[in-house]
């Protein structure tokens, strides 16, 4: 038995709910050894919302599902099981892959998921809405109510640099993503 990983196609917007329908309606069938897992490929990503910094998970692939799954072969009644029973869930489409043909994912692909997945869980990104030219207003810390415009992003550390001018001087001055706002 090969287990591997595909993509299926889902509507999108309601990828939660359908996955867990489909996880239900494959241990309602008895089917879990053959279709292991089904999850939701997110990373957690850290953004300001209405002045408020909040966690939230987003979709890498929104519209599609992962699903580990046993189907190379196709004569097997347990294979033809599964793929019914998965078309039979409300919002689920086909499986990915050309001619009808479910193609299974790569296993540097899988690991690439996962790992970035797992990732996100320990450390969330940061989501930054501004790019380099930006023009910001500084909201809190020494530099309160200057004006300035970005010249780096970086969400790794969840920073900006924006330049503002200071007697008459251009000055970098390194901020949290929090402590500025869009004009």
């Amino acid at each position: 038995m090969t287990l591997n990983w595909y993509f299926i196609r889902c509507q999108s917007g309601r990828e939660d709910s359908i996955a867990r329908n489909a996880v239900t309606r494959i241990k309602i069938a008895g089917l879990e050894d053959v279709v292991p897992q089904i999850l939701v490929p997110f990373e957690r990503v850290t953004d300001l919302k209405n002045g408020k910094k909040r966690t939230v998970n987003q979709k890498l692939y929104p519209g599609y599902l992962m699903v580990q799954a046993e189907i190379d072969d196709q004569e097997d009644p347990r294979t033809q099981a599964v793929r019914s029973t998965l078309r039979s869930v409300d919002g689920l489409r086909e499986f990915l892959g050309s001619r009808g043909e479910a193609t299974p994912l790569t296993e540097e692909d899988v690991a690439g998921i996962l790992s970035r997945m797992s990732d996100s869980e320990a450390r969330p990104q940061v989501t930054i809405g501004m790019q380099k030219g930006d023009l910001v207003k500084i909201k809190s810390g020494a530099f309160d109510g200057f004006d300035g415009s970005v010249d780096e992003v970086n969400p790794d550390k969840g920073t900006v640099r924006v330049v503002v001018t200071i007697f008459g001087r251009p000055t970098p001055v390194e901020l949290e993503y929090w402590e500025v706002e869009a004009v």
